[in-house]
């Protein structure tokens, strides 16, 4: 049987064209080889065939196949599990490096390895008791003046290390809020990049529906999803929407919303109509079950229905008292018409943190390293939860330093005083409990009216100065007989003051240590699916070099393929007619 003349034609043409867009897509990809984000994209095809009433009578396979290739559309090459992998990772990272960041402010106030600070500071107050031992030195004022001014220092140096906390503190909240900064906080970003994802899905869809697939605005809303993990622990979901989800308001199945139907209701072929997408973040109940709060519904709603916000209250001058809350979207299907609320807040009662409705905290991101080194305290004796050494621990830490030298070194010279009045060397600043910030030499010691115990009622004149000696060489709680009176002993863990100040220094040195492992950890296994998400996804010059031959090729075939078959007409038009002429 003779096929329609110009059949193999539109075989071959259809051929032609087909690789001749794989050729433009390859170009494109090259093009594109060092865009941010950008996804390698291809061709889908598939055979092309016809069915019409004179195909009924017609017999053999002719009548399916040899009809060409057809052009479905062009597409992404992405892997939607390395792209939930991808973004498990990005929130690891995006903790560990923003605690990394914290803990090296702290590294700053702590870290005397080649500077002077408070353990010298320490060494310098003995250095100079020893040298007032001597009973005619003890009474000279020149030598007081001398241990007043050591003291002095380290108690400027206590109340600079306070300050310095703080700033650091302020920087985190700044960090969080945007708040006195040239550049927008978290809360800030997260919000921008919110209102983008919402945007870009009504675009995209829109465009979907009008035939154009938007390939490269996926791509930006891919890129800003992955940026969006880095601060949130989020999970992306790809649906259809509720008019095309094959599911009545009842819940029942209903065809007609996925299949085009025939007169008696049975599927023909499936409609196409373009996904939407909903991101959800993910946080833990006061259980430690994970809860979701949608963000990102789709396209549902009009305006800013789609996507939720972030918002937070609080004062820069009070960095640890603020609240943060996580607001859904107001159309959201999870579950249906509920707008929901998370709002996280310092425990102030049992450490770390709390929510309403009741919650621990987000568990990764950025945000959550934030809020972790802001309000955690490190103390899992009354919460599980609060196990992060946030700044309030470092800041006990240096209360705790700066109170038992106060307290001991009142207690001493106050020991037998002959006067039976108090004299104290250290007071608060401002009448409060003394602590690192409040520290400070008495005004009336550098008066004159409180002097260094010289003994009376038969008491050595020097041991007021030995017991001084004793202290900051004892380790605390105190177990020697000299310093028995000094009740409650204050306890440093074991330490002396000066190696209290190492011990503090070396618990922060242990946690840098533990994160920089694991923030090196996050960061090789982030690379790595990186690494295998370009293999996917990425352009390669290889790979693309390749199938530009082959396509070339293919054409080149194709065009020799219409050659052939234009011979064939030529045959069959000019030389078979001359029969019995």
């Amino acid at each position: 049987m003779v096929r329609a003349t110009f059949a193999g034609l539109s075989t071959a043409l259809s051929a032609l064209q087909a690789n001749q867009k794989r050729l433009d897509i390859v170009g494109h990809n090259l093009a594109n080889m060092n865009t941010v984000g950008y996804t390698r994209q291809q061709l889908e095809t598939s055979s092309l065939n016809y069915t019409s009433p004179v195909s009924n009578y017609m017999n053999g396979s002719e009548i399916i196949v040899g009809f060409g290739v057809h052009m479905n559309k062009v597409s992404q090459i992405r892997d939607p599990y390395l792209d939930v992998q991808y973004r498990t990772q990005m929130q690891k990272s995006g903790y560990t490096d923003s605690l990394q960041t914290s803990l090296d402010s702290l590294a700053k106030v702590f870290d005397e390895s080649d500077i002077e600070g408070i353990h010298q500071a320490f060494q310098d107050i003995y250095s100079t008791l020893d040298r007032m031992q001597d009973e005619g030195k003890v009474y000279d004022p020149i030598y007081e003046t001398e241990l007043r001014t050591r003291m002095q220092a380290l108690a400027n140096l206590l109340n600079e290390s306070d300050r310095q906390i703080t700033e650091a503190e302020q920087l985190e909240y700044q960090k969080l809020s945007g708040i006195n900064s040239s550049e927008n906080g978290s809360v800030e970003k997260v919000n921008d990049i919110l209102m983008q994802i919402g945007n870009l899905n009504r675009q995209i869809k829109q465009n979907q529906i009008l035939g154009q697939q938007s390939l490269e605005l996926m791509d930006e809303r891919n890129v800003l999803l992955d940026e969006l993990a880095s601060y949130i622990p989020i999970e992306v979901t790809y649906y259809k929407d509720q008019a095309h989800d094959g599911v009545d308001a009842n819940g029942n199945e209903d065809l007609s919303e996925t299949y085009h139907l025939d007169s008696n209701d049975n599927p023909m072929f499936k409609k196409e109509w373009p996904d939407d997408l909903r991101v959800e973040m993910v946080y833990y109940d006061a259980n430690g079950t994970a809860q979701r709060l949608t963000l990102v519904e789709g396209t549902e709603g009009s305006g800013s229905e789609n996507y939720g916000r972030l918002s937070i209250t609080g004062n820069i001058t009070d960095p640890t008292n603020f609240e943060i809350t996580f607001t859904g979207s107001a159309k959201n299907l999870v579950p249906p018409n509920a707008q929901q609320t998370l709002t996280l807040e310092k425990d102030g009662a049992n450490g770390g943190i709390t929510g309403t409705p009741a919650s621990t905290g987000l568990g990764n991101g950025s945000i959550q390293a934030s809020l972790d080194m802001l309000w955690k305290t490190g103390d899992t004796t009354t919460n599980k939860n609060n196990d992060v050494r946030g700044y309030e621990y470092y800041r006990s830490e240096l209360d705790t330093l700066a109170k038992s030298f106060a307290d001991v070194m009142n207690a001493i010279n106050n020991e037998k005083h002959p006067a039976g009045t108090t004299q104290d060397l250290f007071v608060s600043k401002n009448g409060t409990a003394i602590n690192a910030a409040t520290i400070g030499i008495n005004p009336d010691w550098t008066a004159g009216s409180v002097k260094i115990n010289t003994g009376g009622n038969g008491t050595d004149p020097n041991t007021a100065i030995l017991n001084m000696m004793e202290a900051l060489t004892s380790t605390w709680p105190n177990k020697g007989n000299n310093l028995n009176f000094i009740q409650p002993s204050p306890n440093l863990k074991n330490n002396s003051f000066a190696d209290y100040m190492n011990h503090v220094s070396t618990v922060l040195a242990n946690d840098s240590y533990s994160n920089t492992v694991a923030l090196k950890t996050n960061v090789t296994v982030l690379n790595g699916i990186q690494n295998s998400r370009d293999s996917i996804s990425g352009v390669s010059l290889n790979e693309e070099a390749s199938n530009m031959m082959m396509f070339q090729s293919a054409y080149q075939a194709a065009s020799r393929l219409m050659t052939a078959l234009d011979q064939v007409l030529d045959v069959l038009i000019n030389s078979t007619g001359t029969c019995g002429r």
